[in-house]
C-alpha cells in the first residue's frame, strides 16, 4: 500500500507546473559542493512571508503529477555593485505541502502524502528538519535556454543541502536589484537520486521503476533592508 500510496510522488523539495506531459524545466547542472561566495556589500535579509519554494514530482512519461510549496524559513541575499554576490536561504521541510488540486483519485488525501515525504522514505524531517541553499557564484546568462523562468538573465550556482547531502547544482535565473531590495527566481529539474533519496527508484521492482527520479523546483526569494 506504501508503494500505491506515493505513486507519482517522488520529490520535494520541490514546483509550477501543470497537468499535462509537457517539457519540465531544465535539468540543472549538478557537481560536487563547492566554496560558498563571500558576502560582500550590503546585506539584505529574506522576506520569509514574500518568498517560497514549489515542488512538482510525476510518474516517468509525466502521469499523475503531485505538486505543492514549501516555507523559507530564513536568509539573506547580498548585494555589491548593484549585483547579486552572495546569499542562502534556509527551507522548513517540515512545512512541505501538496496542493489538494494535484490529489484527485479518491482513495489519496494530500495530508498522508504530506506524512510520507516527511518520513525516512524520503526527507527524513525528523533526523534533517531543514534544507538549504548557498550561492557560489552568480554570472550574466548570455542565452536563457527555451525553459528558462520568464526573464532570466543570470546563471546562479549553489550548494543545495536535501536530507543531510550538499551538491552543487547550477541554473539559469532572473535577478532582480532595486534600492535596498533584491530577488531570484529560477525554476529547474533535479534528480533525487543525487542526494540519495532512491526510495521508488529501483528498476527491478516495475511500480516502483515507474515513479520518476526527477524533481522540477521553482524558487522565489525576495529580500529587503
Amino acid at each position: 500500500m506504501k508503494k500505491i500510496s506515493v505513486i507519482a510522488l517522488v520529490g520535494v523539495g520541490l514546483l509550477l507546473a501543470s497537468c499535462d506531459k509537457s517539457k519540465t524545466a531544465d535539468t540543472a547542472a549538478t557537481a560536487q559542493e563547492q566554496t560558498v561566495a563571500e558576502s560582500k556589500g550590503e546585506v539584505l535579509a529574506v522576506d520569509t512571508v514574500g518568498s517560497v519554494v514549489n515542488w512538482k514530482a510525476t510518474h516517468k512519461g509525466g502521469m499523475a503529477p503531485r505538486w505543492g510549496t514549501l516555507t523559507v524559513k530564513s536568509g539573506d541575499l547580498s548585494v555589491d555593485a548593484g549585483q547579486v554576490s552572495a546569499g542562502n536561504f534556509v527551507i522548513d521541510m517540515n512545512s512541505i505541502k501538496v496542493d489538494p488540486a494535484s490529489v484527485t483519485e479518491k482513495d489519496k488525501k494530500p495530508a498522508e502524502l504530506e506524512t510520507h515525504l516527511k518520513s525516512a522514505d524520503f526527507f527524513d524531517t525528523a533526523k534533517n528538519p531543514t534544507s538549504d541553499f548557498k550561492i557560489t557564484s552568480v554570472t550574466d546568462l548570455k542565452e536563457a535556454p527555451k525553459d528558462a523562468v520568464a526573464g532570466a538573465n543570470k546563471t546562479v550556482s549553489g550548494n543545495l543541502t536535501l536530507s543531510g547531502k550538499t551538491m552543487n547544482v547550477t541554473f539559469p535565473a532572473k535577478v532582480d536589484v532595486a534600492e535596498n531590495s533584491a530577488a531570484i527566481q529560477a525554476k529547474f529539474t533535479v534528480n533525487r537520486a543525487d542526494w540519495g533519496l532512491k526510495f521508488g527508484t529501483s528498476e527491478a521492482d516495475p511500480a516502483e521503476w515507474m515513479i520518476s527520479k526527477d524533481i522540477e523546483i521553482a524558487i522565489d526569494v525576495k529580500a529587503k533592508k
